[in-house]
């Protein structure tokens, strides 16, 4: 169906699809609660050690707004504004999310899209990708928040760029800014991204979402407290540090149990 967020599980890695083949993944209203929704649900599933984030088909991984959906949804300031809040908890829900995201990105990664995969924390795209938020010829501002998770990725210029701009710009130019992480051939990008979820998996999952906690934590301007050096040093009363350093010293591979 076309409007739709799927969700599918394989071991301990799932897929969350952006389904709307029809427009090219571009979002509406209801699509943005189910991200929202998936995303908060995942968060709780303790066995889960990495997230695939993905449009349906392999045209785009989603092409910004519904526009059509505007006359009913996003006409006025008060209704834009209670529309903005439902793509802030979108987006605040992948970033809070503890296990880490991977987009994978086919085709087009425009305006919300774009948004979305700066949410997530590797972008692998295909050659033939292509980004931008050329909300300018809309007459659109990208709101604060939304600005904020773009920036944090590439940086206050070249968000500025991406914005003022409002061109659509490659795969490589996208690499250039810091907006994806890495470039295959567009028939290898599904490989690619399962083969980057399934490596995350294969470590210890308490680390990978301290990592991600850490990372976060980095990008705040608050100096180190003692207390955020002190939990660095936490994975050291975990079973899985004692699995995976005797599994090193053994020549074996470590089977870690998330405890």
């Amino acid at each position: 169906m076309s409007g739709e967020v799927l969700v599918e599980r394989d071991g301990h890695v799932a897929t969350v699809t952006l389904s709307a083949p029809d427009r090219l993944n571009a979002m509406n209203l209801a699509m943005w609660q189910g991200i929202a929704d998936a995303f908060t649900v995942l968060d709780m599933v303790d066995d889960l050690r990495c997230i695939i984030m993905r449009g349906a088909g392999e045209k785009a991984f989603a092409a910004g707004a519904d526009i059509a959906e505007f006359a009913k949804e996003r006409f006025d300031r008060d209704s834009a504004q209670a529309y903005g809040a439902v793509m802030a908890e979108a987006l605040e829900a992948i970033q809070n999310c503890r296990h880490p995201v991977v987009a994978m990105i086919h085709g087009a990664c425009v305006g919300g899209g774009l948004e979305l995969a700066c949410c997530c924390d590797m972008r692998i795209c295909g050659t033939a990708s292509r980004f931008g938020v050329p909300v300018k010829n809309l007459g659109l501002v990208v709101a604060l928040n939304e600005m904020q998770a773009v920036a944090a990725v590439v940086g206050r210029a070249n968000a500025l760029e991406i914005v003022l701009e409002g061109r659509i710009f490659d795969a490589q130019r996208a690499q250039q800014m810091g907006l994806v992480n890495r470039i295959v051939a567009d028939d290898q990008v599904t490989a690619e991204v399962e083969a980057t979820a399934q490596r995350i998996a294969d470590g210890a999952p308490l680390v990978a979402r301290w990592h991600k906690k850490f990372a976060r934590r980095l990008s705040q301007p608050e100096a180190l407290s003692a207390a955020d050096i002190e939990e660095s040093y936490d994975c050291f009363a975990t079973e899985d540090f004692q699995t995976g350093y005797k599994a090193f010293l053994a020549k074996e591979k470590p089977e870690f149990q998330g405890r």
